[in-house]
């Protein structure tokens, strides 16, 4: 996204409040990707996410009426948050949140052996973010996108705190194997 100062942002918003269509296009062009992005974080099915993008921004422009500026940024904020509630609400509406089994054996790492994400292309990091499970995407999202502590998570999921951070560490784990083996197949193709 275009770096745009808050003197810019602050003006499409009260544009975008007065209806008017050449704002609507720059916001789109400004915002559509980087809301897009947010959405596939949480939403991995291509088809879906369509839906999820285009339910958000029918938010935004319903309610921009209520946006209020607050300084640089909180355009961006205020969009980013409403991308996230959509998701949410989608994965809640096809019950699509629901937490991997705490069962499921992925080994507990030590932090040492984690994988390290400096060779690692951003596009294909989000890419073994959305093959995660669900469950395990959605709080890994929350929780280092979003910055929510676990009680929040909790709270917005249904479920207890500790399976909040357990979920949160079995993703980071298996997130952790799937850098890990994309590093290793991609030393043995050199």
């Amino acid at each position: 996204m275009q770096r745009q100062s808050g003197h810019n942002e602050e003006r499409l918003a009260r544009q975008l409040q007065g209806g008017d269509k050449a704002a609507l296009r720059e916001f789109y062009t400004l915002y559509a990707g980087k809301l897009t992005a947010v959405c596939a974080r949480y939403v991995a099915d291509d088809e879906d996410l369509k839906d999820v993008v285009q339910d958000t921004l029918v938010s935004i422009l319903s309610h921009v009426s209520q946006f209020r500026y607050k300084g640089e940024g909180s355009l961006k904020a205020w969009t980013t948050r409403i991308a996230v509630n959509q998701s949410l609400k989608f994965l809640k509406e096809r019950k699509l949140h629901e937490l991997a089994p705490l069962s499921q054996n992925i080994a507990d790492e030590t932090e040492e052996e984690e994988a390290t994400l400096s060779d690692i292309p951003p596009e294909e990091l989000h890419r073994l973010i959305r093959e995660l499970p669900t469950g395990y995407r959605t709080v890994l999202n929350l929780f280092v996108f979003e910055g929510w502590s676990h009680q929040q998570i909790a709270d917005h999921l249904g479920i207890k705190k500790d399976t909040s951070a357990s979920q949160f560490s079995k993703a980071k784990n298996l997130l952790s194997k799937k850098i890990k083996d994309y590093q290793q197949s991609k030393r043995r193709t050199r």
